[in-house]
């Protein structure tokens, strides 16, 4: 489906009721459902599925094979990886419908979730946090944090371009790519 706005390779399914911005690109096999809201300028991989209601910022990067289910939203620029996970229910069973029960996920500006990683519904991904490839998020995540493993743990601290962050005794950091300065308090990173 071409459209002005917005490209979708003639394979992808949109069904009705869907909002999606300028400059979204939408490739081969992916299904998005009813009702979704997806921002400007998203790129949408191959075999993905964006479930109803589901709402996408600006610039949100997803990745092959990934399925983002009702419950989920994410804001601006964040990246999703190959084949990732979000779930919906915390106690799925195929005899029982749960539809009311779904939990949601919120992932903040700007984070990343590497390949094959899954996030457990109801937990929330905190502003530029990055979870590393294969990581298994089964709690809240804070700005700015890098978690790894199953299940996953915080490693350290990130800044907004992805970068390691070593804070020095007075809990100061600068990034090595922008050097933007960062602060850590009572386990808190901001920038300043």
């Amino acid at each position: 489906m071409k459209s002005e706005t917005f490209f979708a390779h003639e394979t992808a399914v949109i069904d009705e009721g869907c909002e999606i911005g300028n400059g979204t690109k939408i490739w081969h096999f992916s299904h998005i459902m009813s009702n979704c809201s997806i921002g400007e300028k998203c790129n949408i991989g191959q075999n993905v599925v964006v479930s109803p209601d589901v709402v996408l910022g600006k610039n949100v990067k997803i990745q092959n094979n990934v399925s983002i289910y009702t419950g989920v939203s994410c804001d601006d620029d964040v990246f999703l990886g190959p084949s990732m996970v979000f779930t919906n229910v915390i106690n799925p069973r195929s005899a029982v419908n749960r539809k009311e029960e779904y939990l949601k996920t919120h992932v903040g500006k700007g984070a990343s979730i590497g390949a094959n990683a899954t996030i457990v519904c109801g937990h929330d991904i905190g502003a530029y946090a990055f979870i590393g490839a294969g990581a298994v998020v089964t709690k809240n995540i804070p700005a700015y944090s890098l978690w790894v493993g199953n299940p996953a743990k915080q490693l350290g601290w990130v800044s907004e371009y992805g970068h390691r962050l070593t804070f020095d005794k007075d809990g100061l950091a600068t990034c090595p790519e922008t050097k933007e300065k960062y602060k850590l308090e009572n386990n808190q990173v901001i920038k300043m």
